[in-house]
This record gives structure tokens, sequence and C-alpha cells, in this order.
């Protein structure tokens, strides 16, 4: 299978480094955050993983919302990112993605954000090693 899109990063000093993709678009210096000893001052990998899924799961709603010709006016998508101690010595990550859905009704935006749940290639790296918790709000368009 040939891949659809590729790309490269590199990073020097782990959670208190520096990280660049190899189009050099990306810069960026990391720091462990204070509430784990560190200094702060920087990005740190969960941040970076919060945001790559946020886009991606809002790009997977628009897909299947376009897919499915379903009304949608707008979306959004809160990534919550958590760092857990696992029970072998080591840590684990947890995900909670809240979704706003403008121009479907619950059940509308419920569905929608099913569907991109089983799309998204976050979600699909993911599942079953990281637990996902999905909320949504839908807000249905206002009659004129």
């Amino acid at each position: 299978m040939s891949a659809l899109y590729s790309t490269q990063a590199h990073v020097t000093g782990g959670r208190a480094g520096h990280g660049e993709t190899s189009d050099g678009l990306l810069k960026v210096d990391l720091a462990m955050p204070k509430e784990l000893g560190g200094k702060g001052g920087a990005t740190n990998p969960e941040q970076l993983f919060a945001v790559g899924y946020a886009a991606c799961f809002e790009s997977a709603v628009r897909f299947i919302a376009r897919q499915q010709k379903l009304p949608l006016q707008d979306a959004s998508v809160t990534s919550t990112v958590s760092l857990y101690p696992n029970d072998q010595g080591g840590f684990k990550l947890g995900v909670a993605l809240a979704a706003e859905i403008k121009g479907l009704d619950q059940a509308g935006a419920e569905a929608l954000v099913s569907e991109a749940h089983k799309i998204c290639p976050y979600s699909n790296a993911i599942r079953g090693n990281i637990d996902v918790a999905l909320s949504t709000t839908g807000l249905p368009a206002k009659a004129a």
C-alpha cells in the first residue's frame, strides 16, 4: 500500500530538547512541564499530541459531514491529553475529545462524532491502547 502522505521530525534532547520537521515548517523547543518537575516555558509532547489529534479529529468530522451531506455549519474540537502512571512503572496517556457541532441537533451531532471516531487516523492508531472519552454538544441551526 502506498502512503498518501509521510512526514519526518527530528528531536534532540528529548522532553527538554528541540524538535523540527524535515521541511523546516515546525521548529519547537521542548520542556518538561512544571507539573512534572520541569522548568516549563516551552511546549511538551502531550501538547503536541493534543493539537494534532484535535485537528485530525475535526477534519474527520468535516469529512463525514461532507460525505453524508449533513447541514454542518461549523465544528470545533477540544482535546485534553493526560499523562498517567501505569502499573508497570511506566506511563500511559488518556484522551478526552469534546466536539462542538453547529448545524445539527444533539442526536445528529453524536452520530457524526461517532462516525468520525471510526475513520480518524489518530483514533485508529490508538484504538485499544489509549482510552478516549468522547463528548459532543450539538447546536442546531436557529430558525430565521
